[in-house]
């Protein structure tokens, strides 16, 4: 269920690192726990990013939460098409759903991160 080439945080978002940039999104997890997706507000390329800051927001049926950047960087990418598509945040969560690229500003900041098994024993507990 959490894909083991992540790392992932405790404010349930997930990173995947592609040399100096990393991919961002939620976890199954969290979109499970929102509900249907209706609106995600992403910031824009150029913005910076600060580790256990929020980044943007995220719309369900359910509620309106935060999201939280699990690093320090520079936004390069933003996932515009879940403008029109906000339930591809449901659909594909490790995939399409994907939210923002950050060039990494210190790739050890990564290291502080969980494993996708020490992620799984954190939703477990907090279930």
């Amino acid at each position: 269920m959490y894909p083991s080439d992540l790392k992932y945080d405790k404010e349930h978002e997930w990173v995947r690192v592609d040399g100096d940039i990393a991919v961002i999104g939620i976890t199954h997890f969290a979109q499970d726990q929102l509900g249907e997706v209706v609106y995600v507000d992403l910031p824009s390329e150029g913005d910076s990013v600060v580790a256990g800051e929020t980044f943007g927001e995220i719309e369900s049926v359910k509620s309106v939460s935060e999201l939280y950047s699990p690093v320090n960087g520079e936004i390069v990418k933003v996932n515009d098409a879940l403008g029109d598509a906000p339930e591809t945040v449901n659909e594909d969560p490790y995939g399409e759903g994907w939210m923002i690229e950050v060039k990494l500003a210190d790739a050890a900041e990564l290291d502080a991160m969980l494993s996708a098994e020490e992620y799984e024993a954190f939703v477990t507990e907090e279930a």
